[in-house]
């Protein structure tokens, strides 16, 4: 099918997180260290060995609701570890004061991990920039990291490539304005074998994908959104009409995998070369 517009997730889509996190975790643990003083240690590992033996369930928890697997990548692997650990020693317990801590906690330390990009990365960026079809990095990332490392992947067509960061896809909120199309979703979807719901109105990450479809002049039908976290990446935009692609990694979860199937508009690949066999360019 050929599409008129590919919307791209960034880490973990384009990178090998596993690879790239070891000095952010390095130097996340030491700001943690200093919040919760020495001898944190052990609550970390056994939170960790909890969250390990059912990432889907023990995932990371924002303002009430589970909004990702908690081992879906080191980032979040972090992030659901802290609060389980904060929760543990009933610290900023406070949503919002909790929900600052970790984004500062987040976004002091990702510029700090290395940039190890998939072997396909560049081909792939290339082969799409070259094709003329518009295609956009929407992330949770900021934006000034994110170009940063795309300036070292350095691919041809580069100034072709807009980043969106900060989309707080695990925002489970209101787009503000509101409209119609939105307020159709259902609110939740559920897959076989999960236990919790898939929550599918993130009105944050709904403002980013409506503003490149008001810019662009295009619609969701016509549109390929990659990436690979089901439910931070694909389940709105999937919801909305628009056909996904499943980027699969060494952690992608077993119901991440089933959701793509129950689903008419996705496929799951895994390299990143299933984004060019959906787009008509392999």
């Amino acid at each position: 099918m050929r599409y008129d517009l590919v919307l791209l997730d960034f880490d973990g889509t384009f990178t090998d997180v596993e690879k790239e996190a070891g000095p952010f975790f390095e130097a996340y643990l030491s700001d943690v260290r200093e919040i919760l003083g020495p001898g944190f240690e052990s609550d970390w590992d056994e939170a960790t060995a909890i969250m390990s033996e059912d990432p889907a369930n023990h995932g990371w928890l924002h303002e009430g609701r589970i909004v990702a697997p908690g081992n879906a990548d080191p980032y979040l692997r972090a992030t659901v570890v802290i609060n389980m650990v904060l929760d543990r020693r009933g610290l900023y317990l406070d949503g919002n004061a909790r929900t600052d801590l970790l984004q500062k906690l987040y976004h002091a330390n990702y510029p700090k991990a290395d940039t190890v990009f998939r072997s396909d990365a560049k081909r792939v960026v290339e082969a799409l920039l070259a094709s003329g079809i518009p295609t956009f990095v929407v992330t949770n990332s900021a934006t000034d990291d994110v170009q940063r490392k795309i300036d070292k992947l350095a691919p041809a067509g580069r100034d072709r490539l807009t980043v969106h960061g900060n989309a707080k896809k695990f925002f489970v909120v209101d787009p503000q304005p509101n409209d119609a199309r939105f307020e159709a979703l259902p609110p939740t979807m559920q897959v076989e074998g999960l236990e919790r719901p898939i929550y599918v109105r993130r009105g944050c990450y709904y403002e980013v994908l409506r503003g490149i479809w008001e810019k662009t002049g295009l619609s969701p039908e016509r549109t390929l959104v990659a990436g690979d976290i089901f439910e931070l990446d694909l389940a709105l935009p999937a919801h909305l009409g628009a056909h996904v692609q499943l980027v699969l990694k060494e952690k992608t979860e077993a119901f991440e995998r089933r959701a793509i199937a129950q689903l008419a508009n996705a496929d799951a690949s895994e390299d990143l070369g299933g984004i060019l066999r959906r787009v008509g360019l392999v």
